[in-house]
């Protein structure tokens, strides 16, 4: 066993090595002996590690004490806590420290800390206080720990401001560094520990760093089960071991962080405060790394650090999988999470302010570690930085102050500590910095300064030119052997084509000279697939995608034996980088014998490139008129062909032919000579290239120089031109291989500018400022990315014109640009970007077929301060800046697009060209905690697609859906008909299948951008056919649309279509399609709709309006439009917990099994199907479809595994996931998660939810989790993070264990998550009283009850009343004649059932007396319902009104109200109800029904004021009204002026079309469907009331007697109508009220019957 001992304090305490378990307990035992050695661990490493060390412990101690009655024999106790941050606090110390106690552990107690970061952080606070500090041994098992929190002595507990604000320096007896224990730590664990090894390194060991960079791919995978021991020369304990030495030497200095160790925190003062914003969800070394990156930016913004310094440390972090960005996904998907569960979104101002607690802060400076270069920073501590500058490296964007250059210096930096106080830096051991640290230069270049002329003056130079770098990469890399790169640019284009290239391993990047140098070492064309699973992904860097495709296509197959690796290459990029064209290239590859496959959009990435191996050469044909990368991108890999290749170049013109002569030439530069053919006769050049066979080699000298990017340069030459300076800029001038190197002599010299060009450099004198000229017309078309800067320049171009009246094309101030017409496909269309964005400044354009003309203004008459929005586009966002700097305020927005080729541009800005830039945080709405979605209409939600198996009943659902959600419906076939102007049929059979799916999919396409929102369409069955439909689909599901399967039985379907003759045959067996497409159908679909004829058992499952019930449920929550959840106003919420093994016997009695809840729980744990352990998906969705046909209550799914009181297996956690996100695709309101389960499992169903809701859950079977502890305190911290309702349930062992839960709920109450909160068992009933949310109840016709201790609703509900929760009160019925009304029975036959101590009595009376006014002000008084003749007088005694009373114009119920008053706590509501009577009887018979074209109400009394409103609120589009007495009619009329209302002088005569919905206020008596005598003076009701071809509903009012004329008539001329008599409507208003008295779902079927059976009597 080797071990190397590291020293620090002066002692050898640090010991690092292999499998040391057995050298940790010897050690102990020998140099540190205590009576009491106490282990603490948490649950994580408890089972991986604790039994085997305990072991070898008692082994040891055995030894040495073989006697175990030995008085000095020491005890060896262990102690287990709950993982992760949310353990490290006040109260998890607190139970340590109890746990001590208890076990009387004495001042001779050694403590080891075995864990990461959080138990050595712990564990020693705990260590430095207990019985006023003890011996600590830390054991990290993290990298994280083992390299950092481990070593110094630091050790603290977090508060809620902010981590490690309470805590203490101790530093532990011994560190032992066991690297066998990162065998066991995931990879993303792994790279978490490896960025404080890049930190280290950083700050301290370039060599280290080196190593970093090149061993990435070795560092992640050397410890693997089966991977042997390593030893202390691996990689590996090479950086822990030089990390730790670095520590040692930095803590031995500086113990208590007085200077030298702040340079520790590198990545910390920012990192910290990221952490605290997305903890638990970013890992410590993750926000550490964004923390670097952007300190690293400070330190450049500074002037202090070099971008080929900063570019080192972002790729180095970003090769360990490391985020290096805010903007990162992980960060952006953890802000989202924490910002649901009602936390803070990340800020600059919170950023800001986190970092305002940090400790190393000096007043009002904040401490950072500023880089000077890899290896070293600037001085021997942190630097004092301010607000202004971290703000600016924060904010999105930044505001250009506008000014001369080189006037704005920025203020210095504090002088830099070089020296340790009273100490030689140089006898530090280890590597130590450089004292003579020089201080950061001023903004401006020590070149730059005034002329004798007076006129400012700037010299610099630009990175290295983008078009070249990626060029000499791509060469570098099919060179066999080495070249040394020199000028690369650092920036996102380079850095993700090295990447591709080493996946592709193509070459193998190294860097030297500090990173001024990349060597490649290249693979001579021997280039491999990546692995499965891998993707190249290029963001948007065109650039690499052209020239990548073609390097893809001469990778060597894989071996034909090996069948593990991957077949096809993909290349993908951005959501822009998807829409940029690439078919000319992938058109002339395919040509040349490549196979190549659109994965999504047709002529765009992503790309699944086939190897090759070799293109084969010959000849080939390429449209270039779009693109010269294509051009180039065949030229590079084209002597890699199996034969020599002629190039032949189409099109209308080859676009941008420097950038094809820049790539020849390089080509030269590396070897190969290409050849272009001229014409024999004129000898002009011909668009047809010549390249031979052959390999690429290095230049003679070995490297190769890239010159400065000239597209790059044009910025500040044009700052020069627009404010009347100078500027010179090295390295670029008239020998420039680019196009773009013109610009200076052919756009600026015209406008007045002075230029002077050698072959390496150029130099810019402006006019005065306000005098450049406009340039006139340029062909732009050598040099198209410098429009936009000429853009720029022209837009205070004027030459005396003022900007107006230009659109002649005349005016001396314009500036016409063409030949640029391939610069709309480049990252944005940037011409359109210069048109929008200059029209910001008050310049006007016209934009021309191939470019566009601008009409300069006097900079007098430009707008100040316009925020430019930059389209992701490095060119539009510097070009703008030029403009800024004489158009003050202009603020450019995404300033870190420029990263693209010149990533520290506004440092540049700043500090070579003197110009000031300051950040800005861009307002953010979306991004408030508390704000809330627009409500959704249904004109404005994504439309509903059905697919689904002809004969599966789509169209049907369809309508149902379409009424339902007051939406139109399209049927995709009768809409091809229409299209191609010929039934579907014959189209099949005139023209086949094939050129069918081709129509087919270009309809749906277009129906997808014309028909996208406020639709429901019905697609055609063959519509997964075709993979280009499949991936329209799924990529319309996934952007948040709805793709509904609707499924029936195949028996069904295979009946109906073996009769079904108006669509073509499929020439082939049902069944055989049925089975081909059922896969397609279950990958195109994010949701299942289970149109089934019948439930388990062979019951029918079309009961009356079942189907169409459970269409309006479905539809209804899937869209968002009426989600089908548990209202959170009420006061208590309950689900009934189903323990049925199959549903199938409980359907006929679930009316009275959910009396009085709220949803219904189906657990499908204790499903059982016949034969297996966990029911199929198949299995479940049919239990659930049966369910759904008898209830429209929400359904809680839960999927309960054994450990948690379920019976699922705990270790088929695939099988659980699989189930519950069938749940979501079923429109299942609540699923039901366990925080057990396996995290990503988790985020992937929580990202899949909608409209549905999380229900986060955690159970203690065995009740050991106490309420009053820190474990159950990060359960709830977790399940918070992940669910909508949050559910812990614990066992109580005593009632006292419920006045814990109690205490516990009321210390989180804060938080806005719904809580259940429960004890299981009989002692623990208490809890489930006084829970509020969603409490589990179970039935006495349950054959179990689904937990110990569950209880009914009507239990709990008397319960309450006796612990005086629920207090009993007296409701009333007021009004004359009441004596027979059915009220009381109605209401006392609710309380009863529900168990509530309420009554219902009745005052009679014809006016409102004192006796009425004492019950109004009981304190008992519940509510009142009222009747004639009260209903108008009873609104003088109350205090307000519902809109439905007030615009009814009369009050039915009274509903006591709290108020906020202190005078008057108690207010009395008037409400009527009646409407919602006849809504509800409506959709009783038609739940389906919303906005009825038009409607009709018979009547003008009270009454149909109340059918009037219903009818408005149900969305009707036209009423009519008729009443024998037509004045009366139109009194209603007029008082519903706001309403489309029309009074009828006949019945049968419809001006807007006959009504599908009737509803008759008249008496029975006084309706007739009778002429002749008998009836004079009633209402006769004609047969062409109805309309007998539709379907409809009839409500009658009159409640007596049963059978009314309306009714009658309507079963004789309309039996498709449904009939409503008016003792439904009674019931169906009482029912309202008891919902608004009580609070409670009124027992429908219960109070139903009683009162029918009274009724009757």
């Amino acid at each position: 066993m080797s071990v190397q001992k590291i020293s620090i304090l002066g002692k050898e305490s640090i010991h690092v090595g292999f499998n040391l378990v057995q050298h940790i307990s010897d050690t102990l035992l020998d140099t540190l002996p205590s009576s009491t050695y106490v282990l603490i661990t948490d649950t994580n490493i408890a089972p991986l590690y604790l039994q085997p060390i305990a072991a070898t412990f008692s082994q040891a101690t055995d030894v040495r004490f073989p006697n175990k009655s030995d008085p000095a024999r020491p005890r060896f106790l262990t102690y287990t806590i709950p993982p992760g941050e949310t353990t490290k606090t006040r109260e998890g110390k607190a139970e340590i420290e109890d746990f001590l106690l208890r076990h009387r552990c004495t001042r001779d107690t050694v403590i080891i800390a075995l864990g990461g970061g959080v138990i050595g952080d712990l564990v020693g606070f705990v260590a430095a206080t207990f019985m006023r500090g003890v011996r600590v041994v830390q054991v990290p098992t993290s990298l994280l720990a083992m390299v950092d929190s481990s070593i110094g002595g630091k050790t603290a507990v977090d508060a809620p401001l902010g981590k490690n604000l309470i805590g203490a320096f101790w530093q532990p007896s011994y560190i032992f560094v066991d690297v066998a224990f990162l065998r066991t730590l995931p990879v993303r664990e792994l790279a978490n520990g490896l960025a404080e090894v890049i930190k280290t390194a950083a700050i301290w060991d370039e060599a280290a760093f080196a190593l970093l960079e090149a061993s990435s791919s070795t560092l992640l995978t050397c410890l693997s089960s089966s991977s042997p021991a390593l030893d202390l020369n691996h990689p590996l304990l090479t950086l822990i071991i030089s990390s730790i030495n670095t520590k040692a030497t930095i803590v031995s200095r500086d113990p208590r962080e007085a200077h030298l160790r702040g340079l520790v925190n590198f990545g910390h003062s920012i990192g910290h405060a990221i952490e605290a914003l997305v903890t638990p969800y970013i890992l410590h070394g993750e926000c550490i790394s964004v923390g670097m990156v952007l300190e690293a930016e400070l330190a450049r913004a500074a002037g202090v650090l070099g971008q080929v310094s900063l570019g080192r440390l972002r790729r180095c972090i970003e090769s360990y999988g490391l985020p290096s960005t805010l903007s990162d996904k992980r960060i952006l998907e953890a802000e989202k999470r924490i910002v649901a569960a009602g936390g803070q979104p990340i800020s600059v101002d919170t950023l800001l302010d986190r970092m305002s607690v940090d400790k190393k802060n000096a007043g009002k400076l904040k401490r950072v570690v500023l880089l000077e270069r890899i290896g070293k920073t600037r001085e021997l501590r942190a630097t004092g930085i301010a607000d202004e500058d971290i703000r600016k490296v924060l904010c999105p964007a930044v505001r250009v102050v506008a000014g001369t250059p080189g006037t704005y210096a920025k203020p210095p930096l504090p002088p830099p500590m070089l020296e340790l106080p009273d100490a030689d830096p140089t006898q530090l051991s280890g590597p130590v910095p450089n004292a003579q640290i020089a201080q950061a230069s001023s903004a401006t270049s020590a070149s730059n300064g005034k002329v004798a002329t007076g006129i400012p003056h700037i010299t610099l130079s630009t990175p290295g030119s983008k078009s070249i770098s990626n060029r000499a990469l791509v060469l570098a890399a099919l060179c066999k052997g080495t070249c040394r790169l020199k000028n690369l640019l650092h920036s996102d284009d380079t850095q993700v084509m090295m990447a591709a290239l080493e996946q592709l391993k193509a070459a193998t990047f190294t860097w030297t000279d500090n990173g001024e140098t990349l060597v490649v070492t290249g693979s001579g064309g021997a280039l491999s697939v990546p692995p499965p699973g891998t993707q190249l992904y290029l963001g948007n860097a065109g650039t690499a995608a052209r020239f990548l495709t073609t390097v893809c296509t001469i990778v060597s197959p894989p071996n034909t034996t090996d069948t593990s690796g991957a077949e096809t290459t993909t290349i993908t990029g951005n959501a822009r980088m998807k829409q940029r064209p690439i078919a000319p290239l992938v058109t002339a590859l395919r040509g040349a014998g490549a196979t190549i496959g659109y994965l999504e959009s047709e002529g765009c990435l992503p790309l699944s490139i086939k190897p090759l191996g070799r293109l084969p050469g010959g000849t080939l044909t390429l449209d270039a008129s779009l693109s010269s990368q294509y051009v180039s991108s065949i030229l590079l890999c084209a002597p890699y062909a199996a034969q020599p290749t002629t190039l032949v170049l189409t099109g209308p013109a080859v676009i941008s032919q420097l950038y094809i002569d820049m790539t020849i030439e390089l080509m030269r530069d590396f070897g190969i000579e290409v050849t272009r053919e001229r014409d024999a006769a004129s000898g002009d050049l011909l668009n047809v290239y010549h390249i031979p066979r052959g390999t690429y080699r290095a230049p003679e000298s070995g490297e190769f120089v890239i010159e400065s990017d000239a597209s790059s340069a044009t910025y500040p030459l044009a700052i020069a031109a627009i404010t009347g300076t100078r500027c010179t800029l090295a390295n670029i001038g008239s020998s420039s291989l680019q196009g773009d190197a013109r610009f200076a002599k052919e756009v600026l010299e015209p406008m007045g500018c002075e230029v002077v060009q050698t072959e390496t450099e150029t130099t810019v004198t402006g006019p005065p400022k306000g005098k450049l000229r406009a340039r006139g017309e340029v062909d732009m078309e050598p040099m198209t990315d410098a429009f936009l800067t000429a853009c720029a320049v022209a837009a205070v171009a004027t030459d005396g014109g003022v900007g107006e009246g230009a659109e002649s094309g005349e005016g001396k101030n314009i500036t016409r640009i063409r030949g640029i017409a391939n610069q709309r496909v480049k990252e944005c269309n940037r011409i359109q970007a210069m048109i929008d964005q200059l029209a910001k400044f008050g310049i006007s354009t016209r934009e021309l077929p191939d470019g566009l003309e601008v009409y300069g203004r006097p900079l007098s008459q430009l707008t100040r301060g316009a925020s430019i929005h930059c389209y992701d586009d490095h060119r539009v966002a510097m070009a703008f800046a030029v403009l800024a700097t004489v158009v003050d305020g202009t603020i450019l927005e995404e300033k870190r697009c420029v990263e693209k080729t010149w990533p520290n541009w506004w440092d540049d800005l700043e500090n070579k060209l003197g110009i000031k830039v300051e950040g800005v945080q861009l307002p953010e709405p979306a991004k408030t905690a508390h704000t809330k979605p627009a409500p959704k209409t249904p004109e404005t939600i994504p439309s509903i697609l059905l697919v689904g198996m002809r004969g599966s009943g789509k169209t049907y659902i369809g309508e149902l859906a379409a009424r339902s959600l007051s939406l139109p419906l399209l049927d995709f076939d009768a809409e091809f008909s229409r299209v191609y102007q010929q039934p579907l049929r014959n189209f099949v059979l005139e023209r086949g299948w094939a050129e069918f799916r081709k129509a087919e999919i270009t309809l749906l396409l277009e129906l997808m951008k014309t028909h996208a929102r406020g639709w429901v369409v019905s697609l055609g069955g063959g519509i997964v056919e075709t993979l280009e439909a499949r991936e329209a689909l799924k990529k319309y599901a996934k952007a948040g649309g709805c793709v509904v399967w609707v499924q029936r039985e195949s028996k069904e379907i295979e009946r109906y279509l073996e009769s079904e003759t108006e669509r073509p045959a499929y020439g082939e067996p049902v069944r055989a399609v049925l089975e081909r497409r059922t896969p397609w159908f279950e990958e195109c679909a994010n949701y299942v709709f289970g149109n089934h004829t019948a439930l388990p058992g062979g019951a029918s499952a079309l009961g009356p309006g079942a189907l169409e019930a459970e269409v309006s449920r479905f539809f209804g929550h899937i869209s968002g439009l009426r989600p089908n959840l548990v209202s959170t106003n009420a006061n208590r919420s309950y689900f009934l917990s189903l323990t049925y093994p199959d549903v199938a016997p409980a359907l006929p009695k679930i009316p009275e099994l959910t009396t009085g809840v709220d949803a219904v729980e189906l657990r499908v744990d204790l499903l059982r199907e016949s034969g297996l352990q966990i029911p199929s998906p198949s299995y479940v969705s049919t239990q659930l479809f049966a369910l759904r046909r008898v209830t429209t209550l929400p359904i809680v799914f839960t999927v309960r595994t054994v450990s948690q009181g379920g019976a699922f297996p705990d270790d088929a956690p695939v099988e659980a996931g699989k189930l519950l996100k069938l749940a979501l695709r079923l429109g299942v309101e609540y699923v039901d998660v366990e925080t057990t389960l396996p995290a990503p499992l988790i985020l992937d169903i929580v990202s899949l939810k909608g409209p549905s809701q999380i229900v986060a859950s955690f159970h203690d079977w065995t009740g050991s989790v106490k309420w009053d502890s820190v474990a159950m305190k990060v359960q709830y911290e977790a399940a918070a993070q992940i669910g909508d309702v949050v559910k812990l349930i614990s066992k109580a062992n005593s009632v006292s264990d419920n006045f814990k839960l109690q205490d516990f709920v009321a210390k989180v109450a804060i938080t806005s998550k719904p809580l259940i909160a429960i004890n299981m068992g009989t002692a623990g009933q208490l809890s489930r009283v006084l829970n509020t949310t969603l409490t589990p109840v179970t039935h006495s016709l349950l054959p179990t009850a689904a937990a110990p201790g569950q209880m009914s609703v009507s239990d709990i509900h008397r319960a309450l009343h006796l612990i005086g929760l629920l207090p009993a009160r007296r409701f009333f019925l007021f009004g004359s004649p009441i004596a027979r009304s059915p009220s009381p029975t109605l209401h006392n036959t609710g309380f009863a059932a529900l168990g509530l101590p309420h009554t219902y009595g009745l005052l009679e009376g014809e006016s409102i007396t004192d006796e009425t006014r004492a019950i109004l002000a009981s304190p008992d008084f519940g509510g009142a319902s009222v009747t004639i003749p009260l209903k108008l007088d009873i609104m003088s005694v109350l205090d307000s009104f519902t809109p439905a009373a007030t615009v009814i114009g009369a009050v039915n119920t009274i509903i006591p109200c709290h108020s906020s008053d202190a005078n008057k706590p108690r207010l009395l509501l008037g409400d009527n109800t009646d409407y919602l009577g006849i809504i509800g009887a409506i959709h009783a018979v038609s739940p389906g029904l919303r906005a009825p074209g038009s409607a009709l109400v018979l009547g003008a009394g009270g009454t149909a004021r109340a059918a009037v409103y219903a009818l408005h609120t149900l969305g009707a589009k036209q009423i009519y009204l008729y009443n024998r007495t037509r004045a009366k009619a139109t009194a209603i009329a007029e008082a519903f002026s706001s309403i489309p209302v029309r009074v009828l002088d006949k019945l049968g005569s419809w001006p807007a079309g006959a009504p599908s919905v009737v509803i008759s206020t008249v008496p029975a008596d006084a309706t007739t469907i009778e002429t002749g005598p008998g009836s004079e003076g009633k209402v006769y009701l004609p047969p062409n009331l109805l309309d007998a071809s539709t379907k409809g509903v009839v409500v009658d009012m009159a409640y007596k007697p049963a059978e009314t004329p309306l009714l009658a008539l309507t079963k004789r001329i309309a039996p498709t109508w449904a009939t409503v008599p008016g003792v439904e409507v009674l019931l169906e208003q009482g029912y309202a009220q008891f919902e608004h008295w009580t609070g409670r779902r009124c027992p429908r079927e219960i109070v139903r019957e009683k009162v029918l059976e009274w009724y009757n009597a």
